[in-house]
């Protein structure tokens, strides 16, 4: 096993980056080659079908089943001369990832030949095995029946010569079973909401559209080193390591020369990601060794999460030609910052303004401040689902931990923003207070231009923070799919709006004018919501104890937050915005209880199987080596010199023994905590028992399989350690 680790290690060191084929082209003239934007369904449309589609994408209308046969003829089409073969309906099931059943455009002719067709039909429905993707027990396995749906608002792609077709996926029942149904509800219930709200300033908004822009970290692995890890290839992570002599401590990588292996890769994917419509951007290397980013230019929040699960698809394979493997888990490796994937969040009217931007005139700062303190309420009214809504198996190793944020949901806003909200909390008058924007700051050095600086600065320990025209909810974790976090964000916000045209109205009802009404509204909603406003160190065990004291949830158990999306403010939200119902939400819950489970059941006998048939046979064999030299040694020299020249390896001896021992006791009850779990039919409490019983056994295990690492000799040691895993050559 030595011989194979050290081969594998060579193997890493000694790659070269890939030349990669760079486009003649510019990148306009490649960018959305493999989309069926509106260009191409200009190309392949008749004149009234493109019409009659986009009219029905931009009103948010339902299209009729004659301009769908139309859309797929055209279609067909424009995938065939590009190479397509077969199609798709592109969902996104309850497994934080897509699925997708390929079939060809062929029909049998009835002459012995075969016909390339797709209708409008084909389009717009499929069926699908709702039982056998993750549904919370809404369908039996004798239920099986589900449809995908045509999502008209996210343009089809072609990918490895298959079109797909974004859908959605509800069982033959109704309920939905991914991500994508519940979030254009969310969408479309904020669209409504904040709509209402902002025609109290621009009355001429017909629809208030929801933005993302996501950031995407990821740790790439050379291919070799991560075949030779069977807990990487397994679980994504890093299950036992001990840390690097050398990891991020000197801060050098951040923002450092990206290695040329890992610059071609980009550049490859880069290009791929254009080709498909990503409007991937920004690139660099992030704070731990092997870790990097990429980001987009904002979408439409629909389109955006798409384009990241497209993405995760996509960096995987393009990885793979360059003898590399991407890592999304949150913590690949301990001691070094973990991933996440920051979602930057903002809604604009359909009329160009971003209602998180300060405006340049009184009524436009109003605006501002309106929708500002009420994302704030209800952020502060729903802080628990929200962290719910990020939660993982695998995030809850990443957050408050090496600059990820803490698991207590807070806001950071910034200083000038919080004067402002404590000044308007104390006024007592209409009178609105003036916002600057960005001021210069002159560094008195001639070569330099004067220095731009924003209105508020960044905390890079808030979960949740406002910077400048945008809230960054920073705790979302870089496997997620986006969605999660999206659909609890929109449905809280449209619900606080809905809530706060009502009072306003109530108010005007009454006699006071629209802006008096919303002052006074926004005075009561910034006092009631402080709890939720924090600008300090979100690591602080100082601040553990005000968000307590505040009354934050606080819960850090994975399996016991996702309670908050069973609460019953939680499930009244869901329903009043239309997203979920009862029955859909504790579905969702029996899924991510289900998961975590799973994810930790899969860690457990990945870490168990590693360490008795790895590492302890390993470690037997080295302590064999040392009792041979202490015997030969103690026969060498007389009995005080024997003892005197043989203490270090007894003491290391010893030391092994000790270890050992640990490692089996500790494996043997992880797997006895694992048998006790398993007979819980509660998924909701086998996931906790899993929480309270088997993780403490594995972070044991792994304690004393590190040290074991320390001791025994490098030669024999099985596993890439992380000295060779975290440094691309």
């Amino acid at each position: 096993m030595s011989q194979l680790r050290f081969r594998v290690v060579e193997e890493a060191y000694n790659r070269k980056a890939l030349s990669v084929e760079i486009p003649v082209e510019r990148p306009q003239e490649y960018y959305g080659k493999y989309v069926f934007n509106r260009q191409r369904m200009q190309q392949y449309l008749p004149k009234d079908i493109y019409e009659a589609l986009v009219n029905a994408i931009d009103n948010k209308e339902t299209l009729s089943r004659e301009v769908a046969d139309s859309v797929a003829d055209g279609m067909k089409r424009w995938a065939i001369d590009n190479g397509a073969r077969h199609y798709t309906h592109w969902f996104h099931p309850l497994t934080d990832g897509t699925a997708e059943k390929h079939d060809a455009f062929v029909n049998v002719d009835g002459k012995g030949g075969v016909v390339e067709e797709f209708s409008g039909k084909l389009l717009v429905q499929q069926e699908g095995d709702a039982s056998s993707f993750p549904n919370g027990g809404i369908r039996n396995t004798f239920e099986a029946r589900g449809y995908s749906v045509w999502d008209i608002s996210s343009p089809a792609f072609i990918l490895d010569k298959t079109l797909c077709i974004p859908t959605i996926f509800i069982s033959y029942t109704g309920e939905s079973l991914d991500y994508k149904a519940p979030l254009l509800r969310a969408i479309n219930s904020v669209d409504k909401a904040a709509s209402d709200v902002a025609r109290y300033f621009y009355p001429e908004v017909k629809h208030v559209i929801s933005y993302l822009g996501w950031e995407q970290e990821y740790f790439l692995v050379d291919e070799a080193l991560y075949s030779a890890r069977p807990d990487l290839v397994m679980s994504g992570r890093t299950l036992m390591g001990h840390e690097s002599a050398k990891n991020q401590q000197l801060e050098d990588h951040y923002f450092g020369a990206i290695p040329s292996r890992v610059e071609a890769f980009m550049l490859d994917l880069e290009i791929e990601c254009h080709k498909l419509g990503i409007p991937a951007k920004t690139r660099h290397n992030e704070v731990a060794p092997n870790q990097f980013e990429l980001a987009p230019i904002y979408e439409e929040t629909n389109l955006a999460n798409d384009h990241n699960l497209l993405l995760m698809s996509l960096m995987s394979e393009v990885a793979r030609r360059h003898n590399f493997r991407v890592l999304l888990h949150e913590k690949p490796f301990a001691g070094v910052n973990g991933s996440g994937k920051h979602n930057n969040w903002s809604l604009g009217t359909d009329t160009g303004v971003q209602l998180f931007a300060p405006g340049k005139t009184p009524l436009e700062n109003l605006r501002f401040i309106t929708f500002v303190v009420n994302v704030m309420a209800a952020v502060h009214k729903h802080n628990g689902l929200l962290k719910a809504s990020i939660m993982s198996a695998t995030n809850c190793h990443r957050l408050g931990a090496n600059e990820a944020p803490p698991a207590i949901i807070s806001i950071f806003a910034g200083k000038q923003l919080s004067e402002i909200l404590e000044k308007l909390e104390k006024s007592n008058h209409d009178e609105l207070i003036d916002l600057s924007g960005k001021e210069g700051i002159s560094l008195g050095m001639s070569q330099i231009p004067e220095v731009m600086v924003d209105n508020t600065d960044r905390n890079r320990t808030s979960p949740f923070a406002f910077t400048g025209n945008r809230f960054e909810f920073r705790a979302v974790g870089s496997s997620a799919n986006c969605a999660s976090a999206m659909i609890a964000l929109n449905a809280a916000v449209a619900e606080q709006l809905s809530e706060f045209k009502t009072t306003v109205d109530a108010r005007m009802a009454q006699g006071d004018t629209m802006q008096h009404a919303i002052l006074e509204e926004i005075r009561l909603l910034i006092s009631r919501s402080k709890a939720i406003h924090f600008d300090g160190n979100g690591y602080s065990e100082e601040w553990k104890a005000e968000a307590a004291r505040r009354g934050l949830d606080c819960e850090t158990n994975a399996a016991k937050i996702f309670d908050a999306y069973l609460k019953q403010s939680s499930i009244d939200m869901f329903q009043n915005t239309g997203i979920f119902n009862k029955i859909e939400l504790e579905a969702r819950n029996e899924v991510k209880w289900e998961m975590y489970t799973k994810k930790v059941q899969i860690e457990a006998r990945v870490l168990g199987d590693l360490a008795i048939n790895h590492i302890l046979p390993i470690a037997t064999r080295y302590q064999s080596i040392l009792m041979d030299n202490v015997f030969k040694l103690r026969k060498l020299f007389d009995e005080e010199k024997g003892q005197k020249f043989t203490a270090p390896d007894v003491q290391m001896i010893e030391d092994i023994s000790e270890y050992m021992l640990i490692i089996k006791d500790e494996v043997n009850k992880m797997v006895e905590a694992r048998k006790v779990a398993n007979r819980i039919d509660s998924e909701r409490e086998k996931a906790i028992a899993y929480h309270d019983m088997v993780v403490p056994a594995m972070e044991i295990v792994r304690e004393y399989i590190d040290k074991l690492e320390l001791v025994v000799d490098n030669e024999l040691w099985p596993l890439p350690k992380y000295r060779e895993l975290l440094f691309i050559r």
